[in-house]
């Protein structure tokens, strides 16, 4: 059972009591009580990069940064 929310070691946090009537504490973020990230909500789950394709462009930034140092 929820027993209160509050903002504690610099993060928001549920309260409940456990089954021994101890309590207990975990992110907000974990729970169904927090906000939906709307980046998460948006991308369902998808990316519009590959992996492979972020790091080629990586390599390639990194060229260009180092063709243009030379110059």
């Amino acid at each position: 059972m929820l027993v209160t929310r509050h903002r504690n070691w610099g993060e928001e946090r549920v309260y409940h009591h456990d089954k021994a009537g101890d309590l207990c504490s975990l992110p907000l973020a974990w729970t169904s009580l927090a906000r939906i990230d709307p980046f998460v909500s948006l991308s369902a789950g998808r990316s519009a990069f590959r992996v492979t394709d972020l790091l080629e462009m990586t390599r390639l930034l990194e060229s260009m940064t180092q063709s243009q140092e030379g110059e």
